[in-house]
């Protein structure tokens, strides 16, 4: 039990340090005590609209979002027992972006956007899943490669919408689709999703463990099997649309951080799971940070951040599996 609390007690150290860095890092700097003297409800006027009605919201937001899809993403990888599984390569976020973009486009509330999100993003996976199937049983690697390939077909439908889009929502819905915090103001509803889906799936971290040598093992040692995947695909699902209507499309977070923390941590899901809520929540928050201060006061897109980030692992990934 040690083994599995301190790392997990290091990186909540490390999550905690690195909020602190992203509501005192801006195109204008809080001090420490300044930001202290604001949660202590002191403060100047303008410490506690920077750090209270801007910064914390977001950096909340972007915790939570890079939570929810690491989490997606170490399920999917248990689930097909490939490193390279996430919700981006999937076609997951593809489906939540097609979804929300269509609920967008017709003027939809925040609401009917999430609910669209999600039902985009099992779509996807009841896509995925119907065509890698086919007649026979499926693989992990006809299912990667299927998921790719619905990837690309959101990819054209998301082209699609953009060019039929009136050209004055056309910024806002580009920046959305390369992952934007801009307008992420509320991140209670994420952070809620994520910290139940974290308690709903650590007590099953002995049955993951097991799936994850593979579906004949693990129902000879009386795992249901079936309710389980399909559990994995639904949860996957609606962690990827709450992270998508959050934050937009992001992509790689859910592909490097399983992988990264299982080079380090091994592959216990009673570790890796929480480790990925904490880490992929760390890891978004800064990658928002940098986004918002390499060229302050202008803003990059947090996804160019972490395609920078992800493109070349997944290259790594890919010629490690060779």
């Amino acid at each position: 039990m040690p083994g599995l609390i301190l790392p997990l007690l290091l990186l909540a150290l490390l999550s905690i340090l690195a909020l602190l860095i992203s509501v005192t890092v801006g195109s204008s700097s809080v001090p420490i005590d300044e930001v202290w003297a604001v949660f202590m409800g002191e403060g100047s006027a303008l410490a506690q609209t920077l750090v209270l009605d801007l910064r914390l919201p977001r950096s909340l937001a972007a915790f939570a979002t890079g939570g929810l899809l690491a989490v997606a993403g170490a399920l999917m990888q248990v689930l097909l027992r490939n490193p390279l599984a996430d919700p981006y390569v999937l076609g997951l976020s593809g489906g939540a972006a097609v979804g929300a973009l269509a609920a967008m486009v017709a003027g939809m509330g925040a609401l009917i956007v999430s609910g669209a999100a999600f039902a985009g993003a099992l779509l996807s996976t009841l896509l995925v899943f119907g065509l890698a199937h086919g007649t026979g049983s499926w693989t992990p690697s006809r299912l990667l490669l299927t998921g790719v390939v619905v990837a690309a077909g959101w990819g054209a439908f998301i082209t699609l919408m953009l060019a039929l889009s009136p050209a004055s929502r056309l910024p806002g819905m580009l920046y959305w689709l390369m992952g934007d915090l801009s307008y992420a103001h509320s991140p209670w509803y994420a952070l809620v999703i994520l910290l139940a889906v974290c308690f709903l799936v650590i007590p099953l971290g002995r049955s993951l463990n097991v799936l994850a040598r593979g579906p004949l093992q693990a129902a000879a040692l009386g795992v249901a099997v079936k309710p389980m995947e399909w559990g994995i695909y639904v949860i996957a699902s609606l962690l990827t649309a709450v992270a998508v209507t959050t934050a937009g499309s992001i992509g790689f977070v859910g592909l490097v951080v399983p992988h990264m923390l299982r080079l380090i941590l091994g592959n216990d899901q009673r570790l890796i799971l929480p480790a990925c809520a904490l880490a992929g929540g760390m890891l978004l928050t800064l990658a928002d940070t940098l986004a918002r201060t390499v060229i302050a006061p202008e803003q990059l897109p947090v996804g160019v951040i972490t395609a920078l980030l992800g493109v070349p692992t997944f290259l790594l990934l890919l010629h490690r599996s060779r």
